[in-house]
């Protein structure tokens, strides 16, 4: 996710001895026994410089938490319940909202819990849990993407053997590759932070745990941990958003191919959604990534807000672009409302 993204911006300040924007620490700080200790609870915060207003705040998060489960909620159910749904294209929307959902639910407990009940402390252990699902679900989703790409190539590629290359245990077994996947590269840096000194420092910049936040915090050296979260950068979303650019120039060499006008149009039609789905996703997470490495008098506030905006704007508008620009949810969606009305 774009947080991550932040470690290869730490590298490069480093090797240059330039200023480094996002305040990690890449020098080799003296540690004794008397440092290594890990802290029992981290400070949490919301908006900075809006402490007295997060009741009012804690409105539109929570709409936006409504929005996203009953949004995400009933695609899957949609999905589940429509046999005529049960096709790598609607399979993989299904696997993207669950990743979403894993995503808001993850940040569910200390968002609502600073902005309504001001509770800012979080034990260390369940930061960390916090931290890798948060970055887990965002690899998932990354990877669901560049998926939903490949998807739309083969479909417009080769239409009359769509089925027959992407069959269901193709599908399955690719589902589940991406969570495998996103669990083991994950799985490595709780256990990095563990071994590191934290010292005095327990406060965090967020309303929940990050990687690249937690790495404010310790008085040791950091460097493995920033060249390992530049792994996992250039392996997920790297190498996911190239090759998702590399499908979309095969699918646009492909539909400029085609003879007919009207050919052409459905094609690209195919694509609209998850057009909208990729730019949701990257064009945030590039924004940040943008302003921590060359904003550097960039308010804490705006900070907060671009942080917030990336991972609460792909949950939120996705469900709402799919439910409108693909017609099959759009009817599948209507359907259920009739149910549900004819039962009551």
């Amino acid at each position: 996710m774009a947080f991550l993204h932040d470690n290869i911006y730490q590298l490069v300040s480093n090797f240059q001895g330039g200023t480094n924007p996002t305040g990690f620490d890449f020098n080799v700080k003296n540690s004794n026994s008397s440092m290594r200790f890990l802290p029992t609870t981290f400070i949490l915060l919301g908006i900075p410089g809006l402490e007295t207003e997060h009741i009012w705040i804690s409105i539109p998060f929570c709409l936006m938490y409504i929005i996203i489960f009953l949004g995400n909620g009933t695609i899957l159910h949609v999905i589940r319940t429509d046999t005529a749904l049960h096709q790598p294209m609607y399979v993989f929307l299904a696997l993207l909202a669950l990743a979403e959902v894993g995503v808001s639910a993850s940040t569910l407990p200390t968002v609502l819990g600073i902005f309504l009940f001001g509770t800012t402390e979080i034990g260390f252990d369940a930061c960390l849990l916090q931290m890798f699902s948060i970055h887990s679900f965002s690899i998932m989703e990354s990877a669901v993407l560049l998926a939903m790409s490949v998807d739309r190539f083969v479909a417009i590629y080769s239409p009359l053997h769509y089925t027959a290359i992407l069959t269901m245990p193709r599908i399955t077994g690719t589902g589940v590759m991406i969570g495998l996947k996103s669990i083991m590269l994950m799985a490595p840096l709780p256990l990095l932070l563990r071994r590191l000194p934290f010292c005095d420092h327990d406060v965090l910049s967020h309303s929940y745990c990050l990687h690249p936040n937690l790495l404010h915090l310790p008085c040791g050296d950091i460097s493995i941990n920033n060249i390992y979260g530049l792994f996992i950068v250039t392996s997920t979303f790297g190498l996911d958003s190239l090759l998702i650019v590399i499908s979309y120039g095969l699918i646009l060499h492909t539909v400029l191919s085609i003879t007919t006008g009207e050919g052409r149009r459905k094609a690209l039609n195919t694509c609209g959604s998850h057009i909208c789905a990729v730019l949701t996703y990257y064009v945030p997470m590039i924004g940040l990534s943008m302003m921590h490495r060359f904003g550097h008098h960039v308010s804490p506030l705006l900070q907060a807000m671009m942080a917030n905006a990336y991972l609460f704007f792909p949950p939120v508008v996705n469900p709402i672009v799919y439910s409108i620009k693909t017609k099959e949810i759009r009817r599948g969606i209507v359907r259920m409302l009739s149910e549900m009305r004819a039962r009551v």
